[in-house]
């Protein structure tokens, strides 16, 4: 790679970072109230933006949306050509301008006030009008862009990106939103299904493959595949006593010649690991993999079997 390119690179990196690191020690003193005021909202967060700050504010109303904080983004020129009339009474508005003398975004403060809506702006300008309008001020750098003539916003809306996603995940944990609500809002996603898949949605049976400790290995092998591969017995009271599996199957023809002379009890592999019905199918995913086994015997609280999960299912359900 050319020389010039790579210095380009640790250039643009380097002024970024200490974008990064100057808004964090701006912001030091008014974060918390920024969270307070937006924590408490009754409505919606907008947040809103014009140009490069526009793109920006989409992608922090998407990312505290996706976090338990509902928001929504409104375009500032689209705002004061009608889109002012989505703010509620109750909203709070998160407003990023760098200059915070942007002509749209100006036009929509009387709309702020019409409607009581309090404003934690990002501004680094703070003598703006934004500035001077914010109930909240999150101060930016007054620092050069990564851009060579100093025009093209890009540390600032890098910075702009960070203290959003700051914000964002400040209200996540005010909120105490868990990984379940995150999956109930990303029910669709790889993540989701992680978060929301059980064993007991993905365990097969009744019919289950029980059997006597007593009977000739060659039933327990029969029983194994019509069962794929598995196998196991109880005790009189109906609870796991030990399994048997293809696996052991194996290892066993490996070490023993006299193999179906051999009754099930002599290869029973006793207090196997098992499942519960209402545990996370990815954590039972990860129990097989460790033990190198492609199924566990589903037990309730009494360790009584209610059904068989299998890796292969697990894993055909989008499972990791």
């Amino acid at each position: 790679m050319p020389e010039e390119p790579l210095s380009e690179l640790d250039r643009v990196i380097d002024i970024e970072t200490k974008w990064l690191r100057m808004s964090a020690e701006l912001a030091g003193e008014s974060f918390a109230p920024a969270v307070d005021l937006l924590s408490s909202c009754r409505g919606r967060i907008v947040v809103c933006g014009m140009g490069k700050s526009g793109h920006v504010a989409r992608k922090i109303a998407a990312t505290m949306t996706s976090t338990g904080t509902p928001a929504i983004f409104l375009h500032a020129a689209e705002g004061v050509h009608g889109d002012l009339g989505i703010l509620q009474r109750g909203d709070a508005a998160l407003v990023l301008s760098k200059s915070g003398e942007t002509s749209e975004v100006a036009m929509l403060l009387p709309g702020f006030r019409r409607l009581e809506i309090p404003v934690v702006a990002m501004v680094a300008q703070t003598d703006s009008a934004l500035g001077r309008f914010a109930d909240v001020v999150l101060p930016l750098p007054d620092y050069k862009e990564a851009c060579p003539f100093d025009l093209v916003p890009t540390a600032s809306s890098t910075a702009m990106m960070a203290l959003g996603d700051a914000l964002a995940i400040a209200l996540l944990k005010k909120s105490k939103f868990s990984p379940d609500d995150f999956a109930q809002v990303h029910p669709g996603g790889t993540l989701g299904r992680k978060l929301l898949t059980r064993v007991a949605d993905l365990m097969v049976g009744p019919p289950l493959p029980a059997i006597d400790e007593e009977v000739p290995l060659s039933e327990a092998i029969a029983l194994m595949t019509e069962h794929r591969g598995v196998c196991f017995t109880t005790s009189p009271e109906g609870a796991l006593e030990g399994i048997f599996v293809y696996g052991d199957l194996g290892r066993l023809m490996k070490t023993r010649k006299d193999v179906l002379r051999l009754r099930l009890r002599d290869v029973l592999i006793k207090d196997p690991a098992v499942a519960e019905p209402t545990e996370l199918a990815s954590v039972a995913v990860a129990r097989m993999e460790k033990r190198g086994t492609t199924n566990l015997v589903v037990v309730d609280a009494d360790r009584r079997p209610v059904g068989v999960v299998y890796l292969h299912d697990v894993l055909r359900a989008g499972i990791r």
